[in-house]
């Protein structure tokens, strides 16, 4: 039945060319913007899930300093 369906669609191959394609692009796109990244931008951002928001001056109650 679907198949019955998919075929009466007129140009339904050209959307699986579109979306490869696209996929492609932004696949593309990311790795780009990955490579030129500067190191230190990138060490940064991996950090951040460990800081949850707070920095250490700003820790209310007792220190372990």
């Amino acid at each position: 039945m679907i198949k019955n369906v998919l075929s009466d669609i007129g140009g339904v191959g050209l959307y699986g060319v579109i979306s490869i394609s696209l996929f492609f692009a932004v696949f593309i796109g990311m790795l780009l913007w990955v490579l030129g990244m500067k190191k230190s931008f990138a060490q940064s951002m991996s950090i951040l899930p460990l800081h949850d928001g707070e920095k250490k001056s700003d820790r209310k109650g007792p220190s372990n300093e």
